[in-house]
């Protein structure tokens, strides 16, 4: 089955052509540029399925549905569920969860059938629990590093500069601003862990993704993986077990 996954998010909208258990080809194009998909997507061959996570808006989605007309399938907006693929929703109104983050939990689940930390590191971080047994427990919403500082920016006279280097001791304001903005978001990760580790559950992954992934991922504590698309794959999953609870 060939489907086309589509992570709609604040900054970019990530996109991959799935089948036969691997990706055929993937992309991305700035959400501010959602029109551009029907170019980026001109010669892909006709899927069976369309499944898009979409947290850009009404706008975005109608540039997807137009650019997906070529293909004369509509588009299957994941919605988070109550459960879905293995993955059970702690959320008081489990439809209140943002399809990507339900997305990341079910392809992290896939991925690694255990207890771990999910990480979203993009506009904003998003840090979220998952249990052993498949249980997303909660999470937290992080502003992300670019926001931190273009807040900071905006809001005081003199913390404008650019260009800092993480530092264990900062002794430049740049720096400081680029330590802050890390040891803010791994505190959260971290605090995480200790959270799950006193509700009872042994977690030794911190699963990262997203287009800060790379770069929060080397200031992490244990074991991380770095996951370029996982909202995709898990995507994938919702796309290949629609009545798979």
């Amino acid at each position: 089955m060939r489907v086309l996954a589509i992570d709609a998010g604040n900054t970019r909208i990530k996109w991959g052509v799935h089948e036969h258990g691997s990706w055929r080809v993937q992309g991305w194009v700035a959400t501010a540029r959602a029109a551009a998909l029907r170019q980026a997507w001109a010669r892909l061959d006709r899927p069976d399925a369309i499944i898009a996570a979409n947290v850009a808006g009404k706008r975005v989605a109608t540039a997807l549905d137009r650019a997906a007309r070529r293909f004369r399938r509509r588009i299957h907006y994941a919605r988070s569920a109550a459960r879905q693929c293995g993955v059970r929703n702690s959320y008081q109104v489990p439809a209140q969860l943002g399809a990507d983050r339900w997305g990341a939990l079910i392809g992290a689940w896939h991925r690694h059938r255990g207890a771990c930390v999910v990480v979203g590191a993009g506009t904003t971080l998003t840090v979220d629990a998952l249990s052993a047994d498949g249980v997303f427990l909660g999470g937290l919403i992080v502003a992300g590093a670019d926001l931190m500082r273009e807040s900071l920016a905006r809001n005081t006279a003199q913390l404008r500069p650019r260009g800092g280097r993480f530092a264990f001791f900062p002794a430049r304001t740049a720096d400081a601003i680029e330590s802050g903005a890390v040891n803010a978001q791994a505190g959260a990760i971290e605090r995480m862990h200790r959270f799950m580790h006193e509700a009872g559950e042994e977690v030794v992954l911190t699963m990262v993704s997203g287009g800060y992934a790379q770069a929060l991922s080397r200031h992490l504590n244990g074991s991380v993986e770095v996951v370029d698309n996982l909202v995709l794959e898990g995507l994938v999953c919702i796309a290949l077990n629609k009545n798979e609870s």
